[in-house]
């Protein structure tokens, strides 16, 4: 496509009706072009095209209660700008609310089918915690993983960060930190497992059937093993 068609096909794409599409519990409302929406999603294609019965004008309009408002906004800059905030030019104390808006835009892009805007929501969220110097808690943690569905690269992001914490000497954290994302969650403690797998190399651990018999006895720490400290007789 040559530059004049790329501007006639953007000019089409901003022509035409609009819809008004309110989103979630406070219904924040954005009036929007539908033959962009169409074009990127097959998604808003289905509702607002789908039927071969014109709709009338009372109904260019659509209802997510259950989707983000931030990650909204997001997807709305990326439809008309075709690009995303740079992560570096924002202040310190914005880079992780952008991190968690970028999630929600991924969840949006699953919903609204635009695979080609998952990868751009997935690195802006990375490079938004790693500008940040900061990462999830357990508990966002814990929600980022049940909300997934299995396979998702943010199951596998989120699993990689709790084994980091855990494996990191300088951290606090141990696998107590994160008791409630193994409840009723195998698959996390799964994925937790090899991730640490894969984060450590795969380095062996010590044969645990050889060396220090006591570290397996069942009495309190010292010389009171029955193969240690004892006197013989005379």
């Amino acid at each position: 496509m040559n530059e004049l068609e790329a501007k006639q096909s953007h000019s089409r794409l901003l022509s035409g009706p609009v819809v008004d599409i309110y989103v979630g519990k406070d219904k924040r409302r954005w009036t929007l072009h539908r033959n962009l929406l169409c074009h990127h999603s097959s998604f808003f294609e289905a509702e607002f095209l789908g039927n071969e019965v014109p709709k009338r004008k009372g109904d260019n309009r659509l209802d997510l209660p259950d989707d983000d408002p931030a990650g909204f906004e997001l997807l709305v800059k990326w439809f008309y700008q075709g690009c995303l905030d740079e992560v570096s030019q924002m202040s310190d104390d914005k880079k992780y609310d952008y991190s968690v808006a970028c999630h929600k835009l991924y969840m949006l892009c699953d919903h609204f089918d635009i695979p080609a805007l998952k990868n751009v929501s997935i690195d802006q969220y990375r490079r938004g915690l790693a500008e940040s110097q900061l990462v999830p808690d357990a508990e966002e943690i814990n929600h980022i993983y049940r909300q997934s569905p299995a396979g998702s690269p943010f199951r596998k992001l989120m699993t990689q960060i709790a084994a980091r914490q855990i494996m990191d000497p300088d951290s606090d954290k141990d696998a107590e930190s994160y008791r409630a994302c193994f409840t009723d969650n195998a698959d996390f403690a799964v994925d937790m497992v090899n991730a640490i797998k894969h984060g450590s190399g795969g380095m062996l651990f010590e044969d645990p059937t050889d060396g220090d018999e006591c570290i397996y006895h069942d009495h309190t720490d010292g010389q009171n093993c029955h193969v240690k400290g004892k006197r013989r007789g005379k």
